[in-house]
């Protein structure tokens, strides 16, 4: 049966009679049609057309400028501004530099004592003559110069940047190969140093190490100088960010 059919029918029969007698029959306006009842249970929700951006004092945006403009590469996020600067210490070229400098002194010693070369090792021919063999002496004292400067490179562009959200990693592995993590500071668990020999202790540089909430891994920055003091700031920056404020920054 139509549920129509049904209501029109039950609209015809009278429901009560009043105090004369007369019927009182029902009309379809007192009772509410499907259609109508499954209308009233709709919602209708207004969503904002523009999300509402976190507030920015002027303070925070002086120094996130400041800190854009030192360092374009870093991608910060409105409000995010640099705290400190992690480098590593001076003390790790030394095997670089060492190394550098040692193979271009005997290279240029051995160019203008190559008569004393070629009684040692015995030459002959054109290994023999200086003329012929200046220039790739020459050469290779500049390829000498090329890769301890890559290392140099290498060794200088490894640092990461501490902000008051996150932490930012740079490693470079190489001079082609360049590699950017960030660290929200909210999810960092622990931040230690470690100075294992009596050289890291006089010259003041360690090693320091992070680790994260769920994460088995552990970040680690070797030849840090004053790893100590840079424990502290970050320390006081993860507790800062997880309490919800930038005060101690």
């Amino acid at each position: 049966m139509n549920p129509e059919e049904a209501i029109s029918d039950q609209d015809e029969r009278p429901v009560a009679y009043d105090t004369a007698g007369h019927p009182l029959y029902m009309h379809p306006s007192q009772m509410a049609r499907p259609e109508a009842m499954v209308a009233s249970q709709a919602v209708h929700m207004a969503q904002p057309s523009d999300i509402e951006k976190p507030f920015v004092s002027d303070a925070t945006k002086v120094k996130h400028d400041r800190s854009h403009q030192l360092y374009p590469t870093l991608n910060l996020s409105e409000g995010e501004y640099v705290v400190a600067v992690v480098r590593r210490h001076p003390i790790g070229l030394f095997v670089a530099f060492g190394l550098g400098l040692l193979f271009v002194t005997i290279a240029i010693s051995a160019l203008f004592n190559y008569d004393i070369v070629v009684q040692i090792l015995r030459l002959k021919g054109a290994a023999a003559n200086v003329g012929s063999m200046a220039l790739p002496i020459i050469a290779l004292v500049l390829l000498i110069c090329l890769l301890t400067y890559v290392a140099y490179y290498v060794y200088i562009n490894n640092k990461f940047y501490l902000t008051n959200e996150s932490i930012i990693e740079q490693t470079q592995t190489s001079l082609f190969s360049h590699v950017e993590k960030s660290i929200d500071l909210a999810s960092v668990e622990d931040i230690s140093y470690a100075q294992t020999n009596v050289l890291q202790a006089l010259v003041n540089y360690g090693t320091i190490k992070l680790s994260t909430i769920g994460d088995e891994k552990s970040y680690l920055y070797n030849y840090v100088a004053s790893p100590k003091d840079y424990v502290d700031t970050l320390n006081n920056a993860v507790e800062a960010a997880k309490n919800g404020h930038t005060a101690a920054l």
